[in-house]
């Protein structure tokens, strides 16, 4: 055991992935993002597209200023006074500089609480190859910590499951009869997707597990499980059906309306305000089919709940973490530097993405 690893918490840490705030950084961003690939310049600008339509400004850093003062709020009225730091890991405030605030804060142990809810390699791991990358280039970098993952837990199913409800109501169903449920999550390269999630269970699996639990509560019968956000190379197999697809074919099948949930998402970031909000929509309005799009869980204040309750657990306050079934999260809470992930957690970086 490190020297560390019992010194108390005294900080919190929301680690996310980070996005432009104008024009001038969609490129610089996305040069982070594809860091290592090569790809040009006058590329990044035609990808940037989706930015640009929303003047260069992605909605995840607002988001992420109110999860960070959400989160404050709830555990100082628990009286856990605890500040709250926020890294990204691809666009200002970067994790190196906002750990490098903590160093001069006097931060020893940090917990990290990343936005994602799902094992995988870009969903779990990645976020602790950022935690160690961030803690090798910042000299005297407190120990940090990652949170579990969050799928399992009944909070998160029941934010999910309300706003499903919600988009039924605005499409003024009172059944699922002549509305058809699907539910979106990030595609992923079947590389990716052929190795093992938290103990043994893959990506499709948990999506598959929260889409059921879901629809369970909000009473559909039955309900499809799609994928949105494709990049990298056309040659690279990835998860399908695409939503857009899907679309055409359920219209095919004469479905004249539907609900899109997307549960893969923690935020309305920009893939789901471009991907679904904008892209699906347009697709939906062509075939003349009503569309209604749930939010993510991020604006239920069950959500800073469910942190909450995992923060006060691991520092030993009194607190129930809801899992709905025996906790399968790789991140168990112990371990050096917050590096510890249980065998089959997320599988290794996929090798063509």
């Amino acid at each position: 055991m490190s020297d560390r690893d019992d010194l108390p918490i005294d900080a919190i840490l929301l680690l996310s992935f980070g996005g432009p705030e104008g024009p001038d950084e969609v490129v610089p961003f996305l040069q982070n993002v594809t860091r290592g690939r090569n790809i040009p310049e006058e590329r990044l600008k035609v990808v940037g597209e989706h930015y640009y339509h929303f003047g260069g400004v992605s909605p995840i850093n607002e988001i992420n200023r109110g999860i960070q003062q959400r989160l404050h709020a709830e555990l100082r009225g628990r009286g856990i006074d605890l500040p709250v730091y926020w890294g990204n890991r691809n666009w200002h405030p970067m994790l190196e500089d906002t750990v490098t605030a903590m160093v001069a804060d006097g931060i020893q142990s940090a917990l990290v609480f990343a936005t994602s809810a799902y094992g995988g390699y870009s969903a779990c791991r990645q976020y602790h190859e950022d935690i160690a990358r961030a803690r090798e280039s910042v000299a005297h970098a407190p120990r940090l910590e990652k949170l579990p993952q969050t799928y399992l837990n009944e909070l998160f199913i029941e934010a999910n499951a309300d706003a499903v409800a919600a988009a039924l109501a605005e499409l003024g169903g009172e059944d699922w009869s002549d509305i058809r449920l699907v539910f979106t999550a990030h595609s992923v390269p079947m590389s990716a997707e052929d190795e093992a999630g938290v103990d043994g269970h893959l990506y499709t699996e948990q999506l598959h597990w929260v889409a059921g639990q879901v629809a369970e509560r909000v009473g559909a019968a039955d309900f499809d499980l799609v994928y949105q956000s494709r990049s990298g190379a056309p040659h690279v197999p990835w998860l399908e059906p695409d939503i857009e697809d899907h679309l055409r074919d359920l219209h095919e099948r004469a479905v004249r309306a539907v609900v899109i949930a997307p549960i893969g998402f923690v935020s309305d970031h920009l893939e789901v305000v471009w991907d679904l909000d904008t892209q699906a929509r347009q697709v939906a309005d062509e075939l003349g089919m009503a569309m209604a799009r749930a939010g993510t869980a991020s604006a239920d204040p069950r959500f800073i709940t469910m942190y909450a309750d995992l923060i006060a657990r691991r520092i030993r306050q009194d607190a129930v973490v809801r899992e709905l079934v025996a906790p399968l999260q790789g991140c168990t809470g112990v371990g050096v530097n917050g590096t510890l992930c249980a065998p089959y957690c997320c599988g290794p970086k996929p090798a063509d993405t």
